[in-house]
């Protein structure tokens, strides 16, 4: 009977394997069930703290609509509240541009980067498909009369 030992072992390692990957599948299915799901990749950055280096500080993740807020989550991550927040109001766009070659591998492909500033002063880069980028721009657009947005 030494061999249940080894099975009860065995079976013990399989299940600790499986459980993050089951984990990641229950919070993927979780965010979209909330509403729709957009990849999107993020880099974020302070006007003062700028990195010179193009391809760095890109993170993969997915984005969701939720009223007047965007938010964002990583890919990679078991967390559900989500990584950043971007609200509606006091948020421009400053350009939409296709990456550089070193941004290239960091990002899902056939993305182009829009380049957002919020009203707390911070440059926010993210990288969507062309579609998904017409939806920002269109949700965007659609924030209160008062609020000015540059078109």
């Amino acid at each position: 009977m030494e061999w249940w030992g080894v099975l009860e072992g065995l079976l013990l390692v399989l299940v600790l394997a499986a459980l993050p990957l089951v984990l990641f599948a229950l919070r993927r299915r979780w965010l979209a069930r909330s509403g729709s799901l957009v990849e999107c990749s993020l880099r974020i950055s302070t006007r003062s703290s700028r990195s010179g280096t193009p391809g760095a500080g890109w993170a993969l993740g997915v984005a969701r609509y939720s009223g007047d807020e965007l938010q964002w989550f990583r890919v990679f991550s078991l967390a559900f509240r989500p990584r950043l927040r971007v609200t509606r109001r006091g948020t421009t766009v400053l350009q939409t541009r296709p990456p550089e070659a070193a941004e290239v591998p960091m990002l899902y492909r056939d993305q182009r980067i829009v380049v957002l500033a919020d009203s707390e002063g911070r440059q926010i880069d993210l990288a969507m498909e062309t579609s998904s980028i017409t939806g920002l721009l269109s949700w965007l657009e659609a924030a209160p009369p008062e609020t000015r947005y540059p078109v």
